[in-house]
């Protein structure tokens, strides 16, 4: 397959690194949207600022310029700009024949045009600027850093379309990551986006030395707003209890290489919002979409508390201790009510 990664980020310079590496011998280009970024990797063999010290498969090509002009006689082109660069990509996009999946997770902060719409995730943007694209998205509890080393991972490929799961089971799926194919896009989307919230809540609590008890409790009933939130967009139930469900939400939630978790700690350590970001070098998808999400459940009446309490606390009207005593303080009630 000839494959073509658009965005030279951690994760989009991981997943090329994947494909090139595979049994069938891929084809695979890189493309990056800054030229000299470009050029470097080429020269140096190696992304210096997302993934030091990993070398590139000698295999792999590195490109910039025209992103459409990359995607000629690809088999398979993937989005990999941060959320708030899809909108502008596919509308680039629009005119491919091939399969087109993208890579990131969250919901659409509304600006401009948008600004009436309560935040759109991926494949409503696709939607709206590409409706004639075959799209899907390719999620799933996976850290660049062990993608790129060829360490064990499972990945879940979502598409309505079944030319598009099985493109990207076909590029991806090897002896280091297993691809699962699933038609539920929306449950997938709203996975890889919440679960980055939640992270920031699990994250605030470890930072406080709140206790595995309290972890416990926070992914549980994360998972619970998650559920309810995919539901009420059509979300099918299984697959919130699969690899873009839970096991994307227990990865983040609790690992350390999670941007979104240590955003939470260093909150509860006293760094203000920006000190938390400034310090990280790469996006914290959480932060720009948990008021968002909290929006897009408000307008569909779905309660999500320890979302709201994390937008509380990221615009600096709760403090760590306060969004925790909000939390806790909240009225008893039972587990498997509407309401959580």
């Amino acid at each position: 397959m000839k494959i073509v990664v658009l965005g030279a980020g951690a994760w989009g310079t991981a997943v090329a690194m994947s494909a090139a590496q595979h049994p069938a011998g891929h084809q695979v280009t890189l493309w990056a949207r800054n030229p000299a970024q470009a050029s470097a990797m080429q020269t140096q063999h190696e992304n210096t600022h997302y993934l030091p010290g990993m070398a590139l498969p000698p295999a792999l090509q590195v490109a910039s310029g025209d992103p459409v002009a990359a995607c000629h006689g690809a088999d398979l082109a993937i989005v990999a700009t941060p959320m708030a660069a899809l909108r502008g990509m596919l509308t680039a996009l629009q005119g491919l024949s091939m399969p087109v999946a993208w890579l990131c997770k969250g919901f659409e902060s509304p600006t401009g045009a948008q600004a009436a719409d309560a935040g759109l995730l991926a494949h409503e943007v696709c939607a709206q600027v590409a409706p004639t694209l075959r799209s899907g998205v390719l999620s799933g509890p996976s850290f660049a850093q062990e993608v790129a080393r060829n360490q064990p991972t499972a990945l879940v490929a979502a598409s309505e379309h079944a030319s598009v799961r099985e493109a990207l089971v076909a590029a991806f799926h090897s002896p280091s990551v297993r691809v699962y194919a699933n038609e539920d896009i929306v449950g997938v989307e709203v996975g890889g986006a919440v679960k980055n919230v939640l992270a920031i809540a699990t994250g605030l609590c470890d930072g406080l030395a709140l206790g595995l008890n309290a972890r416990a409790a926070l992914i549980t009933r994360g998972l619970a707003e998650m559920t309810r939130l995919g539901l009420a967009l059509g979300a099918r139930p299984d697959t919130f209890m699969g690899l873009s469900g839970l096991g994307d939400l227990v990865l983040t939630a609790t690992g350390d290489l999670s941007r979104n978790r240590r955003v939470g700690m260093l909150l509860a350590q006293g760094h203000t919002l920006a000190q938390a970001v400034e310090s990280l070098g790469h996006v914290a998808e959480g932060v720009y979409c948990a008021r968002t999400v909290a929006q897009r459940a408000q307008a569909l009446g779905v309660d999500m508390p320890i979302t709201r309490a994390v937008v509380a606390l990221l615009d600096g009207r709760l403090s760590p201790p306060e969004a925790v005593a909000t939390l806790m303080g909240r009225d008893p009630a039972t587990e498997f009510a509407d309401r959580g």
